[in-house]
C-alpha cells in the first residue's frame, strides 16, 4: 500500500459523526477493503470494525471513490456575442453532484478591457449562495494589460487563483505570441498553471472564409474549419512558447493523436507538458455534425469531435499516460433557444453558433463505463484522471482528491453493477438535450457526500443551495 492512502492505528473517536462500512476503497494507487471514518466534515480513519457512527452507511458490494474533481467547467460565464449559458451555479453544481462529483472549477473571464479583478469579483456574486457542493475558480486572462500583469494577476494568484486559461483562437478572447510569453513568465514568478486552449487562429479564419465563400455553413462545415493540422500546430507552438519560458502548462480538451504526439513528445523530452482530455472526443465523431436540418449545432464545440482512430489514439493517451486530467468541458447552450445554438436562428452559419456541449453530469458513468468497465483503463487510473490529478494540479491535494486521513470527507458510493440508459429528461442540467442521449452505461453513483453530508442519495437532491464553499487553490503540484 503507498503513502497516499492511510490507515488509522492509533486511537479513533468513541463515535464517528458517519461511519461507511464494508466498502471496496479506491484511489489513484491502491484498491483495498475498509471502513471510513468520519468526523467533523473530514476523514479521521481508516480501519476494519470502526466504532460506531452517528450513521451507518453499509457499502457492502460497492466502490467508495474520491468525488470527482470537473477542473474544466463553464457556469454562468457572460459572453460577448449575447448567448446565455444554461446552467448557473445553481444547477450546474447540482447536475455534477448527481454524476458523482463534489468539487467544481468552473473560468472567471475577463472581458477585453474588462479589471481582471472585475470579473473575480462579478464570478463570486454569480455564485454566492447557491452551488450545493465545493467550488473554485480558474482565472481567464483575455487582456493582459500592465495593470493586470504586474499587479492584478499577481495578487490574484496568491489569494487561491493560482490557474489561469488563456486562448489562441477566439477574436474576443486570444493573446498573441509576445502576450503569452509574457503571461507565461508570469506564471513562473508566482508559481501558477497555466492551462491553454491550442487551435491557430489564422488558419480557422482562412477557412471559414473560404466555406462561406463556398455556401458550405451548415453545421457540420464547423469540423472542416478547425482540422487537426490547426490544432497540432497551436499545440506545439504553446509548446515551444512554454520551453522558452520554462514553466509547467496544461493543454485542454485536446481531440486526438497529432496534438498527442507533440505532448507525448514534450514529455519525453522531461518538459513539464500535461494533457486534458474530455467525453466528446471518446463518445462523438464529425459525423455528430451531420445530422438533419440544423440538429449538427447539438455538437459543435472546439476543437471539434474528429473520426474513430481519433477516439482510439484517446483512449490510448488515458492508458499510456499522455493525459493526467478528463474533465468535461461543460459548456452549456440551450439548443432550440435564442440566446443559445439558435442565435442567429436555424439558417445561421456554423461559425455563429455557440461551441460548446453539456456533460458535467455524465463525465464519470461514461468514462466508467466504457474504461473500467471494459478493461481500457484500471479502476486506479479512473480515479486519478478524474479526481486526484486535478486536485493536484490545481493545489487543492491532498483536502480533495483522495480517500485519506485528514482529506475532506467528499465521497461517492459507487454501484458499479447499476445499468442506465442515459436520457436527458433524467439529467439535472438546464440544458434541453444531452450528447449522449440513449447511451447505455454501467455504472453509477448511489450516494454523494461532501464534507461528510448527503449531497445526493438513490437519485434525490438532499443538500440545499449554498452549502458548498468557495475554495482557495494552493500551489499547483507540477511534479505528476
Amino acid at each position: 500500500m503507498s503513502d497516499e492512502t492511510e490507515i488509522s492505528t492509533g486511537q479513533t473517536p468513541d463515535q464517528f459523526d458517519l461511519v461507511i462500512r464494508g466498502g471496496r476503497i479506491a484511489t489513484a494507487s491502491d484498491v483495498f477493503d475498509a471502513d471510513i471514518g468520519i468526523l467533523d466534515g473530514r476523514i479521521v480513519a481508516l480501519g476494519q470494525a470502526l466504532s460506531k457512527g452517528l450513521r451507518e452507511v453499509d457499502a457492502r458490494g460497492k466502490l467508495v471513490l474520491p468525488g470527482g474533481v470537473d477542473a474544466h467547467c463553464h457556469f454562468d460565464q457572460p459572453s460577448a456575442d449575447g448567448s446565455r449559458m444554461a446552467d448557473d451555479f445553481d444547477s450546474g453544481p447540482r447536475s455534477a453532484a448527481f454524476g458523482g462529483t463534489t468539487t467544481v472549477i468552473p473560468f472567471a473571464c475577463q472581458q477585453k478591457g474588462q479589471s481582471l479583478r472585475a470579473a473575480v469579483e462579478d464570478y463570486h456574486a454569480r455564485a454566492k449562495g447557491k452551488s450545493v457542493i465545493d467550488y473554485a475558480f480558474h482565472l481567464i486572462v483575455t487582456d493582459p494589460t500592465a495593470q493586470v500583469i504586474g499587479q492584478e494577476l499577481p495578487a490574484l494568484i496568491r489569494e487561491g487563483y493560482s490557474s489561469f486559461k488563456i486562448y489562441t483562437t477566439y477574436d474576443d478572447l486570444k493573446l498573441d505570441d509576445r502576450q503569452i510569453l509574457e503571461v507565461l513568465a508570469l506564471a513562473r514568478r508566482e508559481g501558477a498553471l497555466t492551462m491553454i486552449h491550442a487551435e491557430n487562429s489564422d488558419i480557422i479564419s482562412w477557412l471559414t472564409e473560404a466555406l462561406e465563400q463556398d455556401g458550405k455553413t451548415a453545421p457540420r462545415f464547423h469540423s472542416a474549419a478547425r482540422p487537426a493540422v490547426a490544432e497540432r500546430e497551436a499545440t506545439h507552438r504553446a509548446i515551444s512558447l512554454a520551453e522558452i519560458v520554462d514553466v509547467p502548462m496544461l493543454v485542454v480538451h485536446v481531440s486526438g493523436g497529432e496534438a498527442m504526439e507533440q505532448i507525448a513528445a514534450a514529455r519525453a523530452r522531461g518538459l513539464r507538458v500535461f494533457g486534458e482530455t474530455c467525453p466528446q472526443y471518446l463518445f462523438l465523431t464529425a459525423d455528430d455534425l451531420d445530422l438533419r436540418g440544423f440538429e449538427g449545432a447539438k455538437h459543435i464545440c472546439s476543437p471539434p469531435p474528429r473520426d474513430r482512430a481519433s477516439q482510439e489514439s484517446v483512449w490510448h493517451g488515458l492508458a499510456n499516460g499522455t493525459f493526467q486530467v478528463f474533465s468535461s468541458d461543460h459548456a452549456p447552450f440551450r439548443y432550440d433557444d435564442t440566446t443559445g445554438k439558435k442565435l442567429r436562428g436555424e439558417n445561421a452559419s456554423f461559425m455563429h453558433v455557440p461551441n460548446g456541449i453539456p456533460g458535467v453530469e455524465t463525465r464519470l458513468p461514461l468514462l466508467f463505463s466504457e474504461g473500467v468497465g471494459k478493461g481500457r483503463i484500471s479502476l486506479q487510473q479512473f480515479v486519478a484522471l478524474t479526481s486526484t490529478n486535478p486536485a493536484r494540479l490545481y493545489g487543492l491535494y491532498p483536502r480533495k482528491g483522495t480517500i485519506a486521513v485528514g482529506a475532506d470527507a467528499d465521497l461517492v458510493v459507487w454501484d458499479s453493477t447499476r445499468e442506465v440508459t442515459i436520457q436527458n429528461e433524467d439529467l439535472h442540467h438546464n440544458v434541453d438535450y444531452t450528447p449522449y442521449e440513449g447511451y447505455e452505461v454501467t455504472g453509477w453513483p448511489q450516494i454523494v457526500f461532501s464534507g461528510g453530508n448527503v449531497v445526493v442519495e438513490n437519485g434525490e437532491l438532499i443538500a440545499k443551495a449554498g452549502d458548498g464553499k468557495f475554495l482557495e487553490c494552493g500551489t499547483p503540484d507540477i511534479l505528476l
